[in-house]
């Protein structure tokens, strides 16, 4: 039954899609808009949370940071349980809870229940995310599902700029700031409702299927995916070994390019985790404090005139996660993770020195510099650690990939206001610009080429 699944593997893993397989991919990477709405409307409203409960540096960082603690915990769990229940199940339930985390954070009444309501909203996205990768790579065709896995970036920089005009126009209505930050929280809970509706009719993939030992269904569900009823595999359901966490270590440990390319999977996830997170993310908390944005006296044209300068530099990240897919068929994975992170180096640096000059439009160039930079780097991180394991661990695999963004981001999350409180804006930027370099020379000196990294992979997974 091991030989057969596996033959039935190897034929999914190099067949055609169709329009169901590419639907399916474009559902889950839709995730991607959901946890940029809820991790960085946050961002644009902390003035405002910050007003009310008045927080310490700690709890600043834990209010910030909870949901990528969070998600830590969910991605950690979520591909482990993926493996063993089906992507279905965990993609239905992770949706539906966060719905439900969504709605309550925006009734927090203090301080400590909002950082405990974003930490537990945190463990549906690190499931989805995990659990969605695992989907994408199960459920689409070859090369397909290898751009569709590198659009992460793009979708994040759409949910930003949703993310900003949406609150910026709450906030030019006069609406109360009180009531404006719980609206901007709990909001996200509109379009994760919308994409549930969505999902509830997509199939789970034949792959887990198969490897569950779920033949019959796995035909079936082939079929509408790739238009091929595996013939190989009994009428019959069978009862098929569970996958090991070990077993799944030893396999990515046994392959030189497996475990190249898994070790740069995780450091770059790392990376471009604190990367964005530590600088990015208080982004518009750096720009109001320098003073970018304001067109004349007065608070409100500092907020409006800084979002919009925000919301400019998201539309060029968004742009910069659009291409990214597109230069990996022409540079490959290495040279984008390259460009990426050289960019995100240079930037940080520029922006150190701008704001240790106080120069406001060589802030923006650095902050542009920056974005571009990291939705480059960031783009492949997660698509390669789920691409290089075998579709019994697949799940497991994202989950341990998507664990370093996660680890990581909620480190920079918390650290970088302590950072900033004991080095000053200057030193926390450089320190942060330390990360985007040992990205850089992990991408240089580990990484092997992996593009076109298909074929392959269908043999490797018919010889474990």
């Amino acid at each position: 039954m091991r030989r057969l699944s596996d033959e039935a593997t190897e034929v999914l893993l190099n067949k055609d899609g169709t329009t169901s397989s590419r639907r399916g991919g474009w559902m889950m990477i839709a995730t991607i808009l959901i946890e940029a709405w809820d991790l960085y409307a946050i961002s644009f409203v902390l003035v405002f949370i910050t007003a009310e409960y008045h927080p310490t540096a700690v709890e600043l960082g834990l209010v910030t940071a909870g949901v990528q603690g969070g998600a830590l915990i969910g991605a950690l769990i979520g591909g482990f349980v993926a493996d063993r229940l089906g992507r279905k199940r965990v993609f239905i339930l992770t949706m539906v809870l966060f719905i439900v985390l969504a709605l309550v954070q925006g009734f927090s009444t203090n301080i400590w229940d909002l950082i405990i309501v974003r930490f537990l909203i945190g463990i549906p996205l690190g499931s989805d995310i995990s659990n969605g990768y695992a989907y994408i790579m199960e459920s689409m065709s070859k090369g397909a599902r290898e751009v569709m896995g590198s659009r992460w970036q793009f979708m994040f920089g759409l949910g930003e700029v949703f993310s900003i005009v949406v609150i910026t126009i709450m906030y030019m209505t006069g609406m109360d700031h009180a009531i404006l930050w719980r609206v901007a929280l709990a909001v996200g809970a509109i379009p994760a409702f919308i994409l549930l509706l969505a999902r509830l009719d997509l199939p789970e993939t034949p792959l887990s299927l198969i490897q569950r030992g779920q033949f019959v269904k796995a035909k079936e569900v082939s079929q509408r995916l790739f238009n091929d009823p595996l013939e190989m595999l009994p009428n019959q359901n069978v009862v098929m070994e569970k996958p090991k966490v070990g077993d799944f270590l030893k396999v990515i440990w046994a392959d030189k390019t497996k475990r190249r390319a898994t070790i740069f999977g995780w450091i770059s996830n790392a990376c471009q985790g604190a990367e964005f997170t530590a600088f990015g993310f208080y982004l518009p908390v750096i720009l109001v404090t320098a003073g970018v944005g304001v067109a004349g006296s007065g608070h409100t044209t500092n907020i409006t005139g800084t979002n919009f300068v925000t919301a400019a530099i998201y539309v060029l990240a968004t742009i910069s996660g659009l291409t990214a897919p597109i230069m990996i068929s022409k540079i490959g994975h290495r040279g984008v993770a390259m460009w990426g992170y050289g960019l995100a180096f240079a930037g940080l640096v520029l922006g150190a020195f701008a704001l240790g000059a106080n120069i406001q439009w060589l802030i923006v160039l650095g902050a542009c510099t920056l974005m571009w930079g990291h939705y480059w780097d960031a783009s492949n991180g997660m698509t390669i650690t789920s691409m290089v394991a075998p579709a019994r661990f697949r799940g497991t695999a994202s989950g341990f990939g998507y664990v370093f963004v996660k680890g990581a981001s909620f480190f920079g999350a918390f650290v970088f206001p302590i950072m900033t409180a004991s080095w000053g804006k200057v030193g926390a930027t450089l320190a942060v610009a330390v990360l985007s370099l040992i990205g850089f020379l992990s991408a240089k000196f580990i990484l092997p080429e992996l593009y076109g990294y298909v074929d392959q992979e269908g043999k490797a997974v018919a010889e474990v």
